[in-house]
């Protein structure tokens, strides 16, 4: 069995739990922005938007850097593989017992079936 970081998993899950943090990084996926651009974009105070893209820095998920006075957003390292494992591996879950369960399903319609014509 794969070995996740729990501290790690925590953390990313904790900085996409949040809407707006989601949408920050769907913006850096396109281009890198300020935070300045970014408190505009989704209507929010500076320092509002500090502490979501601290909250993301965090986790590894943005960097930022510093030039002069303005703060440059851009897409962390972290491409969130062990978050993608971790997920795969309950999607598999779910899909086993859906299978099993449309199997029962297919299976008492049958019988319903059988059951049926002998009336």
């Amino acid at each position: 069995m794969v070995q996740y970081s729990r501290a790690r998993l925590d953390a990313s899950f904790a900085a996409l739990s949040d809407a707006t943090r989601r949408g920050v990084l769907e913006q850096l996926g396109r281009s890198d922005a300020s935070i300045t651009d970014l408190a505009d974009k989704f209507h929010m105070t500076l320092t509002g938007m500090k502490k979501h893209v601290g909250v993301l820095e965090e986790a590894g998920l943005v960097t930022t850097e510093k030039v002069g006075r303005v703060r440059t957003c851009k897409l962390g390292p972290r491409r969130l593989e062990e978050e993608s494992a971790w997920l795969e591996r309950f999607r598999q879950l779910w899909d086993e017992r859906f299978d099993a369960l449309d199997k029962v399903v297919e299976q008492l319609k049958m019988k319903e079936k059988v059951d049926g014509s002998k009336d």
